[in-house]
């Protein structure tokens, strides 16, 4: 993990390029990441020309340093990713949107590498390649699949029409998290009478009065309320598991589940354009359909999928109609 930058005074304290075991979220801000990630950015790139300058194919001068590149970018970025979840604000994404094209453009990079490639293709098909671990042989196998998948082996145009759709890929996800995001702190359920959160548990309770202390009932207490439900995590599981009102329940339940399914947060048309380019994006990787893309690097496929669905829909079906009260003939799937 640990790795030395060589960064101006700027930005040399930002705590995104600083060597850690363990990562910073406590003081990481808003005003790190730009300057963070593009030096970050920066860095691996130069680690990048290096490694396909010098790159042979072994494990040491391969696998290792490549590793290294991955993980880092993996690590930093998945910590920002992680803030936004938790600590949303709308510097943080302002932030975020504005680095993540050059990010997606340095793994299309790191992805479509020929000499990385190359190299991988090299390994697999010297002598030493049956002496190599099962692991290490999943590896090498799993590197030479996903550059495929990358578009490593795509021509000029078709590489560029592929990137492009990358990158509209990358901003529709960001822009559906962001969604379910502000739809879950929309909902709100003001709770103001003991019987109808009977069940819960006092960390449940205090939970929810604190929230409503947040939201401006000043004198809310776990004991005697008001208590605020909403659809974070830990107060959503906790009604869900231990809420003996059944209409609570069924409401929160339906809250969750159709969250940015309407009005100004309502995902669909953004569903429906990525559904639309992942098929592009099969079909210029000579896939018929996404599944398959996504099969690619499982030891399922997509008819054992389809199989093992059926068998849980079948077998889930009656409970579940029984549960809710409606037959088949009223479902619209």
């Amino acid at each position: 993990m640990a790795s030395s930058f060589t960064v101006d005074d700027s930005i040399g304290s930002n705590p995104l390029l600083q060597d850690f075991d363990f990562p910073p979220f406590d003081i990481v801000e808003a005003k790190h990441v730009r300057p963070g990630i593009r030096a970050l950015l920066k860095k691996l790139e130069s680690g990048l020309d290096e490694l396909e300058k010098t790159v042979e194919p072994s494990w040491p001068k391969l696998v290792e340093p490549l590793e290294k590149i991955v993980d880092r970018l993996t690590v930093v970025w998945g910590m920002v990713n992680h803030l936004k979840a938790v600590k949303d604000s709308a510097e943080l994404r302002a932030a975020i949107e504005e680095v993540q094209p050059e990010k997606v453009k340095f793994q299309l990079r790191l992805g479509q590498s020929k000499p990385i490639y190359n190299a991988f293709k090299a390994i697999k098909e010297s002598p030493d390649w049956q002496s190599l671990s099962e692991a290490r042989k999943r590896i090498v196998d799993a590197q030479i699949k996903e550059a495929v998948l990358n578009g490593v082996s795509l021509e000029d145009d078709k590489r560029e029409q592929f990137n492009k759709i990358e990158q509209e890929l990358e901003r529709l996800s960001h822009k559906f998290s962001e969604n379910v995001l502000d739809a879950t702190k929309k909902f709100e359920k003001l709770i103001t009478y003991n019987k109808e959160i009977d069940g819960l548990p006092a960390t449940a309770l205090g939970l929810a009065a604190q929230t409503a202390v947040s939201k401006g009932h000043e004198n809310a207490t776990a004991e005697n309320g008001p208590w605020m439900i909403t659809l974070d995590a830990p107060s959503f599981v906790s009604v869900m598991q231990h809420a003996r009102n059944r209409a609570l329940r069924e409401e929160v339940y339906r809250a969750y589940i159709t969250r940015a399914s309407s009005g100004d947060l309502d995902n669909t048309p953004i569903i429906n354009q990525i559904l639309k380019l992942r098929l592009e994006k099969a079909k210029l990787l000579n896939y018929n359909n996404y599944a398959e893309i996504s099969m690619a690097t499982k030891m399922a496929t997509v008819d054992k999928a389809e199989e093992l669905l059926e068998k849980i829909r079948s077998a889930s079906w009656d409970a579940a109609v029984q549960g809710t009260g409606v037959g088949e003939d009223d479902w619209h799937c």
